[in-house]
């Protein structure tokens, strides 16, 4: 493929609804540095998350508007900086963006590439950097779950919970999951119990499917209110693992974006009253924060998940595929709140497909 003059993005113009994304031209292509690679951007995927950063809500974004969202992306090395090594030019690789992925070319540090498996489509690829490590490494990472436990997945039809499920499924876990009443079948063909949070209490439901016993690990990103009922139904050494802050981080008016409504959870919850009285655990997981922390975990865990879809085990749920130039549609199925497993977005031929 000939290597054009310029290229496009979409980016935020400033921090605000759906109408601050432009489809822009930009030229020339950026130049690597040492260290550098230039990236053909093939996929990108939509997540909520891109939209707590158009909003100026997200606090682990490092650059001035105007900018391009995007947290994740699967594209081919296109150009090498200085004292690259172990990369190929045409090689397939992913990488955890937090921003910048709307476009067709992005500069990426070469110690954070992740190579993509022949035989492995670049839209399902995309799909498993974000939400399926997200779930991975809740699992396995945070709440080191064991075959035949009990879990509670909130939000079970999105696109974590939807990755949660089949992970589960795989590790051999009894899983329950809520979700509205339109989305109980599709919960349920992922192989969860459903719970209709509109028209059900789930302590109440999860207390009489247990027998009083309570769940082992909950997973909620659904806000403070609900992280209290989740601690009540762990069974005696559970685990509540939260993520994500869904309600919190969108009313939040600080640019703290997601750490301020964390510390506010902490003290709404008086979680120092808590510990001492039983054995039970609140974790909270953040991918940015995990990946930092242990950069190993990243690449090895991405590489499990790539593994796990090239065997079977995972079938990666793309609920629609739009145009990179229409990722303001995008956003608004999110916030509508119509999306069963995820929305990727093409941005460029993928050399991988047939």
């Amino acid at each position: 493929m000939k290597t054009p003059s310029s290229y496009h993005q979409v980016l935020i113009t400033e921090y605000g609804d759906v109408d601050v994304l432009r489809w822009t031209e930009s030229s020339p292509l950026p130049t690597p540095g040492p260290g550098e690679v230039r990236v053909r951007v093939t996929s990108a995927s939509a997540s909520f998350t891109d939209i707590m950063v158009r909003k100026g809500l997200y606090s682990g974004v490092d650059a001035e508007l105007p900018y391009p969202p995007g947290y994740d992306m699967v594209g081919v090395v296109d150009a090498l900086g200085d004292g690259v090594s172990g990369l190929e030019i045409g090689q397939r690789v992913a990488d955890l963006t937090v921003w910048g992925a709307y476009t067709e070319y992005m500069l990426r540090p070469a110690e954070g590439l992740v190579p993509v498996p022949s035989g492995l489509a670049s839209e399902d690829a995309v799909v498993l950097v974000l939400s399926y490590m997200t779930a991975y490494q809740m699992l396995f990472r945070s709440a080191d779950v064991k075959p035949e436990q009990e879990v509670l997945i909130h939000g079970a039809s999105g696109a974590v919970g939807t990755a949660l499920a089949q992970l589960g499924r795989v590790a051999g876990l009894k899983m329950y999951g809520t979700a509205s009443t339109a989305k109980q079948d599709y919960v349920r063909q992922l192989g969860v119990i459903p719970i209709d949070y509109k028209t059900e209490d789930f302590t109440a439901r999860i207390m009489a499917e247990t027998d009083g016993a309570g769940v082992d690990v909950v997973f909620d990103a659904v806000g403070v209110d609900n992280f209290r009922r989740s601690y009540r139904v762990l069974a005696p050494g559970g685990v509540l693992v939260t993520y994500g802050l869904y309600k919190a981080s969108l009313t939040e008016e600080s640019r703290w974006g997601v750490i301020w409504p964390f510390m506010k959870m902490l003290w709404q919850m008086k979680l120092w009253d808590w510990f001492p009285e039983d054995d039970k655990r609140v974790t909270f997981y953040s991918i940015q924060s995990q990946r930092k922390a242990e950069p190993g975990w990243f690449r090895e865990d991405l590489a499990a998940l790539f593994e796990l879809a090239q065997e079977g085990n995972l079938d990666p749920q793309i609920w629609k595929r739009l145009p990179l130039r229409e990722a303001a549609e995008a956003h608004r199925l999110i916030e509508a709140g119509e999306v069963r497993g995820k929305i990727v977005l093409e941005v460029s031929p993928d050399p991988a497909s047939p």
